[in-house]
């Protein structure tokens, strides 16, 4: 007598799947799991627990299946799932972009609090402007522009596929008419007469010689937003070196970093003429961020001949 067909359910699919993915080393089994069940059903990982003994058909298990088997195989739950949160937000992701990390959000909480700090602008001044290099799926610009009205900012990648992704999340966020998109290396499509009063950047800061052993996952992704060059500061030497040239008086570099800068990035920094340079630790103590700050501006004089007068002067 032939066995009875195994009916499965989500609660079934979970259990099954977290013990293989544990097996073959996937992070987070669990979560993953039910992020890919989620994603294959088209609902949210809640319903998978309110539907927990209702059986699956056959096209529901055969997308989840292809999913668990590209997961296992080291592609990204991110990229089989095509989205990421970063700061509140959804962003689209696949291949042509790094996937935003949580870490990185203390960039974004760092680069508001330095615009907060800034004085007001005069009547008819310009708005204040941020500028975002190797914005990739365009988190942190968008992060910048939600998080601070009004802010204008522009953000730069030398990727063609990643500003197409980036595009389409400021305009899926509500931020495209707050974000500028220009196509290049670093500075080299800004205007040369354009000033920010914050640069951010998540910039290719890993060392070469340790792309071989990063997680198979982050070897997925593209490479370009990776490798530093050999000592990972290659592309922070021409960022901090031109920096200056671009912020307002007062202005803030802020940029992620990698462990071993927690010396030599603040140095270049100041070599390059900021005044001060920080580097600060993520929750988990590692150095995460150097913000750099060009010398503020002298306090406005009055204006010749209104010192000390008065009506009847």
């Amino acid at each position: 007598m032939a066995e009875p067909e195994t009916l499965w359910t989500p609660l079934k699919l979970l259990g099954w799947t977290q013990g293989f993915f544990a097996q073959k080393g996937v992070d987070s089994p669990r979560l993953t799991a039910e992020l890919l069940l989620a994603h294959a059903l088209g609902c949210d990982r809640v319903r998978l627990y309110l539907d927990f003994d209702k059986p699956l058909g056959d096209p529901e298990l055969g997308r989840f299946r292809e999913l668990v088997k590209r997961r296992a195989a080291g592609e990204p739950t991110a990229y089989l799932t095509g989205a990421r949160e970063f700061y509140g937000h959804r962003l689209a992701v696949d291949a042509r972009v790094l996937i935003p990390r949580p870490e990185t959000e203390q960039l974004v909480e760092a680069a508001l609090a330095e615009l907060a700090a800034r004085p007001p602008a005069g009547e008819g001044a310009a708005p204040a402007a941020a500028l975002d290099l190797g914005t990739g799926s365009g988190g942190l610009a968008i992060a910048l522009a939600l998080g601070r009205p009004g802010l204008q900012v522009t953000a730069v990648d030398v990727s063609p596929g990643a500003l197409e992704v980036a595009r389409a999340n400021a305009a899926a966020l509500g931020a495209a008419a707050a974000v500028t998109f220009l196509q290049g290396d670093l500075f080299g499509p800004v205007p040369p007469g354009a000033r920010f009063d914050v640069i951010v950047s998540n910039p290719p800061y890993v060392p070469s010689g340790e792309l071989p052993g990063l997680s198979r996952e982050v070897r997925r992704e593209p490479a370009l937003a990776l490798d530093g060059g050999p000592d990972g500061l290659a592309v922070l030497r021409r960022l901090v070196a031109a920096a200056p040239r671009f912020l307002t008086p007062g202005g803030a570099l802020l940029l992620e970093m990698h462990e071993t800068h927690l010396d030599s990035l603040p140095a270049l920094c100041r070599a390059a003429g900021f005044a001060t340079a920080e580097a600060r630790r993520d929750l988990a103590g590692l150095p995460r961020l150097t913000v750099a700050r060009l010398a503020a501006p002298p306090p406005s004089a009055p204006a010749a001949g209104m010192a000390g007068s008065g009506p009847g002067a």
